[in-house]
């Protein structure tokens, strides 16, 4: 089969296309063929600073494809089903950046015939890491369908990124009110074509100000791309029990928090990492995100929000370079091309 691999950590130019032999599923597991794979920020970081395994590593977090074999004790009723993946390069050397992957069966959600699966090579790390961050907070419940947010207000810091927009159309499909935050016009239109219901040029607007408006008595959530530059303002606008999930560090590896002030509405500050968040909450992440895709309220492309970049399997290396430069919207992988 053909694979992208690595031997030594690296930049892109490590990642070679490869011939490797056939897998074949061990117990518990199922063999997917896969039609797309997605690109996260974490598959670079990892290709960069991680030393593979002795044979190598497969990179690719996320894909979406079709159960070709199962292993013993799977029921090989599953065998045929177009499932979307998540998490098989976590601990593992074969990731999505082939034509075949092994995962736990767990891990290959069944969704249905209707989902593209450009639809579902983008799910995994983004919409499981922002469902974790509007699930944390006190004020709010820690599973999420239709509904579950009605009278809960979100603040999306980053509205145009992938966990971002993932974050906006996860709350908008539980009813959720939803503030996103963006730093250019284009980016705007990115957001409020997600779902967002009010968005915010931080750099031509005052956010607090514009924050209040909306929430006189402060948000339930905020999900937090880059705690560093946007603790002061976050502090200023969280509510009563509500809750700040900070999932990455853009802008600066350390945040400074206003004690005091965060005494008063009892807020928390949260630290989100999707790989070692608890057993509990990655099941019931899996189940909601996936009730969301059968429900029909997940989308991509520039209509949802998220416009598409696809790259050939060969040209793996390029694909990571784009997300590593800060590409807007999703970055995928076309393992056929």
């Amino acid at each position: 089969m053909r694979a992208i691999t690595y031997t030594e950590p690296g930049g892109p130019e490590v990642l070679r296309l490869t011939d490797r032999p056939p897998l074949e599923p061990g117990p518990g597991e199922v063999l997917v063929r896969l039609a797309l794979a997605g690109v996260n920020p974490t598959d670079w970081k990892s290709r960069s600073a991680a030393q593979p395994g002795p044979g190598g590593q497969v990179p690719g977090q996320d894909g979406a494809g079709t159960v070709e074999a199962v292993g013993q004790g799977v029921d090989p009723a599953i065998r045929g089903e177009r499932v979307w993946v998540w998490e098989a390069a976590w601990q593992r050397p074969w990731g999505t950046a082939a034509e075949y992957t092994v995962v736990p069966a767990r891990q290959a959600v069944p969704m249905g015939p209707d989902p593209s699966f450009e639809l579902g090579a983008a799910l995994g790390i983004p919409f499981l890491t922002a469902h974790r961050c509007l699930t944390l907070g006190e004020s709010v419940p820690d599973r999420m369908g239709p509904g579950s947010l009605t009278g809960h207000t979100v603040l999306v810091q980053g509205g145009a990124g992938a966990v971002g927009n993932a974050a906006i159309q996860l709350a908008r499909w539980a009813d959720a009110t939803v503030i996103a935050t963006v730093s250019s016009p284009r980016k705007a239109q990115l957001a409020a074509a997600a779902g967002a219901s009010h968005v915010v040029d931080y750099r031509q607007q005052d956010v607090v100000a514009e924050v209040r408006k909306v929430a006189p008595r402060g948000v339930d959530t905020i999900v937090e791309v880059s705690a560093a530059r946007n603790a002061a303002v976050d502090a200023q606008v969280v509510g009563m029990h509500g809750a700040v999930a900070m999932y990455a560090d853009d802008g600066g590896a350390e945040v400074t928090i206003p004690v005091r002030a965060q005494m008063g509405p009892n807020a928390r500050w949260n630290f989100v990492l999707v790989y070692t968040q608890p057993e509990r909450a990655k099941v019931i992440g899996v189940e909601d995100v996936n009730a969301a895709l059968l429900d029909g309220a997940l989308r991509v492309g520039e209509e949802a929000g998220l416009p598409l970049h696809v790259f050939p399997l060969a040209e793996t290396a390029r694909a990571h370079q784009a997300v590593q430069d800060g590409a807007v919207g999703k970055v995928l992988i076309d393992v056929a091309a």
